[in-house]
Order: structure tokens, then C-alpha cells, then sequence
């Protein structure tokens, strides 16, 4: 009776929906939006408590009681969390596997700063709420129902097809990195986490769908400065706190050289049309010159724009003194850079320190579950297969590449020389985007269009 009541409920959203295509498995569609509630209801999260394990244990369930061998689902712990990879065997042996990756942790949520509890998952007003709705929990269950739904319709891969989901990737990416290395064989990385559709915030119709193929690096620096202290009634020269404070205030107003790849010169060309008139005209003067002065202010003036024309670093933490009456002994400081790729965490953190100008500053790299990549090729296999599945349920709707600004699994697999792009398909006005942030939720309406277009992607790429 559940199952029946949840059906008509999409069914239902999905007709009234600007972005609705009939539902055509509505098996699949079901199924996804249940083990996504079940899944959310999970408190994945790293630290006491963490239930990622029992996230890893539905994810088998379901994954065997769709057609999987047991022995082709396998959970490995990994400290307090643990990854999951299963394989379908191609019936290729000699082609390398196709990967679709995805993670089953979460950012914390604070149970008394939502409107609803984070871990009990609702559905109103063609939502799904809770914590991971958007990142990524529904996505995740979306693909798994997806590969469930071909085995049902008794599709038979060539390629061999791996599904995996971290689980650290919101933290330390210890799972992330070994479960790359594990499949540094694969031809090519679907990861599910990254990519998506923007809808118009007055119709609700998708305007257009990007695809990520780069990201930035991620780094952490820690700035320290040590000073002998003494007594706060005979104060000189040099003070640690003042010192650091003045490094930080030469660092805030810098802004590393603006620059352009081809990903990121296609993808200000055409989201330039989707913008406002200004941004739009500076994004694509921008494409034209990474030097246009007039551009560059536009861009860099807007945070919705400046991680996307070169490397940023900014202040995070500070932490100085050890008593009121005291001189400091020691202040330190965090400084967190997103990296254009192509730069090394090292080069960046000597150009922080020339522009610091402070020679009592020390600078150490404190990165965790981080590495520079490269960005990956424009393959043409992978641009057709991701266009024609958005062109099955968006007909006609822009496809065109990007790069993400924060990190995901695809590093670890970009560092390995793998292939991976972010590829999901769900769409999203940005108004609704509260990833890791309060009342995070995701239209129910995405579930039949995404599960369309996981078949479709996931026999074209397999075949």
C-alpha cells in the first residue's frame, strides 16, 4: 500500500511539474525514493555515531535483491565508515570497466537550527527533505534503482559496469582515495556527485545542463608566528598577533592572476546567456581576454563568479594569545585556497608567502585528503552519451561543460590518469540549493526524468 501511495504521489508531481516527463519505470521510481528516505534516515556522519556503515548495508540489500551476486557487493570498513563497490561483469572481459561513483556520507546537521528533523526524511510540497537530499543521498539511490531497473529489462553489458559510493568524501577522502586506486583500471568515472540542471526561478523550467570536467585543488595552509610573549604592562615591537594580522590583511586584498582553460572558456560563452545582462557581457569578454581589466572586476566583484577565473585563497580560522594580561607567545592562522588546475598546492603557498611580506610568518601546508589534477579530456564518447540521455526527457535543452569549484571523488580518479566527470541529472533552481546547509531538499520531480537518463547513459557508455 506504501509503495502504491508513493507511486501516484510522483505520478502525480511529475504531471503538474514544468520539468515533468511521463513516468515510464515506475518501479524504479519508487524504489529510489524509498531507500533515498531510508538512506537519509541514516545519520552518516564522521565522528560517534556514524551510520554509514548501515548506509553501505542498505545500498547491498538493494543492489542484491535487484540482481547483484552477493560476492559482486563488497563493504569494506575503513575507521569509523566504510565504501562499497559492486560489479556487474561485462560480458568483455578486455574492455575496461565504466564507473559510476558516488558517496553515501554527509555534512553535520544540527538537529535544533532546522525547521525539520535533518535525519527524518519528509516529502511536502514536491520536496524530499533531510540531510543528503541534494548531496547526495537521492541521487545515489536514484542511479542503484536505475542499474536495477536494466537488469529487470534483462540488459546484458559489454563493458563492465562498477557502481562504488565513498564514504569520507564530505571529510578526509580516506575512502575516496582507495577506492580510486582500486579502479585506476577504469576506462571512465560517472560521478554522480557533481554536474546538474539550473531551472528558471519563475517557471520552473530547465534553462540548461552542465557536465564538470575539472575541479579545483583543495588546500589548507596554516600561518604561524612565535614570539618570546612577556608581560602585557611592557609592550614592544613585535607582537605575534599584530604581526599575523597584518600578513592576513596583504593577503585578503590579493587576487591571484585571472585565468582561462578551454573547459571553463566554453562554459562562460554559453552560461553567459543565462546571466545578467552585466555578468553575461563580462563572462563572455572574459572568454575573449582573461586580461579584460573591465571583465575581471565584474567577475571577481561576484561570488557566484570568482572561483571561476582562477585560484582564490581566503582566511578561515585564527587563534592567538594565551592570556589577557600577556603578550602572545604564538597566533596562527588558516588560510583556504581553491586552486585552478594546473598549479601546485607548493607554488601557491610561496606566492601567499611573498605576498605576506612578514618574514616571522611560517607557512605549512595542512591539506587533508587532498591532491592537484589535472582536468579531464572533452571526450566526445562521453559528451554523446550525457547529451543524447539529457535530449530523451530535456529535448533541446543547452548541454555544456564546467568546473567545479570544490572537491569530489573525481581528483582521486583525475590523479590515478582516469577520466571522471560530473554528470548528474538533476535540476535545481538555485534558490532551492541548501547542500550542507539548512532544510537541504530536492524536487521529487527529478526522479523519473534521472532514471530515463541513467539508462539511457548507462547502456551507451557499456555497450
Amino acid at each position: 500500500m506504501r509503495s502504491t501511495v508513493i507511486t501516484g504521489l510522483v505520478a502525480a508531481m511529475l504531471a503538474t511539474s514544468a520539468m515533468a516527463v511521463p513516468p515510464a519505470h515506475p518501479q524504479a521510481e519508487t524504489q529510489a525514493l524509498d531507500l533515498a528516505k531510508s538512506a537519509i534516515s541514516l545519520r552518516s556522519v564522521r565522528g560517534p555515531g556514524n551510520k554509514t556503515n548501515e548506509v553501505a548495508a542498505l545500498y547491498k540489500k538493494a543492489l542484491v535483491a535487484g540482481g547483484f551476486r552477493d560476492s559482486d557487493v563488497e563493504i569494506t570498513p575503513v575507521d569509523d565508515t566504510s565504501y562499497l563497490i559492486a560489479t556487474w561483469p561485462g560480458s568483455d572481459p578486455k574492455l575496461k570497466p565504466l564507473v559510476i561513483s558516488g558517496h553515501m556520507d554527509v555534512v553535520e546537521a544540527i538537529p535544533a537550527d532546522w525547521k525539520r528533523d535533518p535525519f527524518t526524511p519528509v516529502v511536502e510540497n514536491g520536496y524530499l527533505y533531510g540531510r543528503g537530499a541534494s548531496d547526495m543521498k537521492l541521487d545515489g539511490t536514484i542511479a542503484i534503482a536505475s542499474l536495477i531497473e536494466l537488469r529487470r529489462e534483462g540488459y546484458r553489458p559489454r563493458r563492465t559496469i562498477v557502481i562504488e559510493f565513498s564514504g569520507d568524501e564530505e571529510t578526509v577522502m580516506k575512502t575516496s582515495g582507495i577506492i580510486a586506486e582500486k579502479l585506476s583500471n577504469a576506462d571512465l568515472v560517472l560521478n554522480i556527485d557533481g554536474g546538474g540542471g539550473a531551472l528558471d526561478e519563475t517557471t520552473g523550467k530547465p534553462l540548461y545542463w552542465t557536465w564538470n570536467g575539472a575541479e579545483k585543488t583543495y588546500a589548507d595552509f596554516e600561518l604561524t608566528v612565535t614570539n618570546p610573549g612577556g608581560h602585557s604592562s611592557t609592550p614592544r615591537p613585535d607582537n605575534a598577533i599584530v604581526q599575523l594580522s597584518q600578513a592576513l590583511v596583504r593577503i585578503g586584498a590579493y587576487h591571484f592572476k585571472p585565468e582561462v582553460s578551454d573547459l571553463t572558456r566554453a562554459y562562460f560563452v554559453e552560461a553567459a546567456k543565462y546571466a545578467a545582462p552585466a555578468t553575461g557581457a563580462a563572462m563572455r569578454a572574459f572568454a575573449a581576454n582573461p586580461a579584460d581589466p573591465a571583465a575581471i572586476a565584474t567577475l571577481t566583484a561576484d561570488p557566484e563568479t570568482v572561483g571561476s577565473i582562477g585560484t582564490t585563497c581566503v582566511a578561515t580560522m585564527i587563534n592567538g594569545g594565551h592570556a589577557l594580561n600577556a603578550l602572545p607567545q604564538r597566533a596562527t592562522a588558516n588560510i583556504n585556497c581553491r586552486i585552478f588546475p594546473g598549479h601546485k598546492p607548493a607554488d601557491i603557498m610561496a606566492e601567499l608567502s611573498r605576498v605576506a611580506a612578514e618574514p616571522v610568518v611560517q607557512f605549512k601546508d595542512v591539506s587533508e585528503g587532498s591532491v592537484a589534477s589535472a582536468a579531464s579530456p572533452m571526450r566526445a564518447d562521453f559528451i554523446g552519451a550525457v547529451t543524447r540521455g539529457l535530449n530523451t526527457v530535456y529535448p533541446g535543452v543547452p548541454v555544456f561543460p564546467s568546473q567545479a569549484s570544490g572537491a569530489s571523488d573525481s581528483m582521486w580518479f583525475r590523479y590515478h590518469h582516469v577520466d571522471s566527470y560530473g554528470a548528474s541529472p538533476l535540476f535545481l533552481k538555485g534558490s532551492d540549493d541548501f547542500a550542507h546547509g539548512l532544510n537541504e531538499r530536492e524536487p521529487v520531480a527529478n526522479i523519473a526524468p534521472a532514471i530515463t537518463y541513467y539508462l539511457s547513459v548507462f547502456k551507451d557508455l557499456s555497450k
